[in-house]
């Protein structure tokens, strides 16, 4: 049973795009589950290892901004509130690309759940999107990989919704990558929280139509494996949005974010259940 849910972000990004295409601040939104037995990581961010190697790459750095603080990293702000790595006993990713998977190696003990159509295009890295977005040193350390098939329940409108218990779901959203998921975590409270990872980029693609900075959209465009998922997708959780968000009136209230969005993670920091 979830007792308490903390919202992190593993990185902070000052994207260098000329005038508005990008945010001025862009984050790595990760979700910390405490629970009776262990805490639950959602996405990582970046890890000590990518900070101090430097294995994004110099490019990625400067193009986006990279602040290198090992302050930053999740397990840094894990003990700073008084944990250990190995308390860490899950870790659920939403896709494996650098900017989510970088912490994996911080907490070597931890179960990693994934979709199982995800881990084969990180291992494999066959197009050269993919050769490019995931570093496989980040799993070097050979995890104890929980493979999830894209079949199960449904929930509220997704259908194939894989559950790792009652209070975990992963959300097959592809199209970003072949494997990509969001995560839903029932809250303390009542209602969900939904990690839509890379699904979309910025709150302004929550609403009908839709709003992205320019830069973001081509971003999304350039990186994207499957464009037709993708849009699909997005358009279903814009329908989530309309139907469960905050004010809807529902009974089972769905407050979404994305990974990247600072205005979302801003809004959520200090919200604990």
């Amino acid at each position: 049973m979830t007792s308490l849910i903390r919202h992190l972000s593993a990185a902070t990004m000052s994207p260098r795009a000329p005038g508005s295409m990008t945010p001025d601040r862009m984050v790595a939104h990760s979700l910390v589950v405490e629970r009776a037995d262990g805490i639950t990581l959602v996405d990582t961010g970046f890890g000590t290892a990518d900070l101090a190697q430097r294995r994004m790459g110099k490019a990625f750095i400067g193009l986006m901004g990279l602040d290198l603080d090992p302050a930053s990293t999740a397990l840094h702000q894990l003990e700073a509130l008084g944990y250990k790595a190995g308390d860490v006993t899950d870790i659920v990713v939403t896709h494996l690309d650098l900017d989510h998977a970088g912490g994996l190696g911080d907490f070597p003990d931890a179960k990693v759940h994934v979709f199982s159509d995800e881990l084969a295009a990180a291992r494999a890295s066959k197009a050269l999107r993919e050769k490019n977005r995931y570093i496989q040193a980040q799993w070097a350390h050979n995890p104890t990989w929980v493979e999830h098939s894209v079949e199960g329940d449904s929930w509220l409108g997704f259908d194939s919704v894989a559950a790792i218990d009652e209070d975990v779901l992963l959300v097959p959203t592809r199209g970003h990558t072949r494997g990509h998921c969001a995560v839903a975590v029932r809250r303390p409270s009542g209602g969900w929280f939904l990690h839509a990872g890379d699904a979309y980029f910025n709150t302004g693609e929550k609403n009908t139509p839709p709003t992205c900075p320019s830069g973001l959209t081509m971003f999304q465009n350039l990186v994207q494996m499957d464009k037709k998922a993708r849009h699909e997708n997005a358009d279903r959780l814009r329908s989530l949005h309309a139907e469960h968000g905050p004010g809807s009136g529902s009974s089972e209230v769905v407050t979404m974010f994305c990974a990247h969005d600072a205005a979302e993670f801003d809004a959520l920091k200090d919200v604990t259940n």
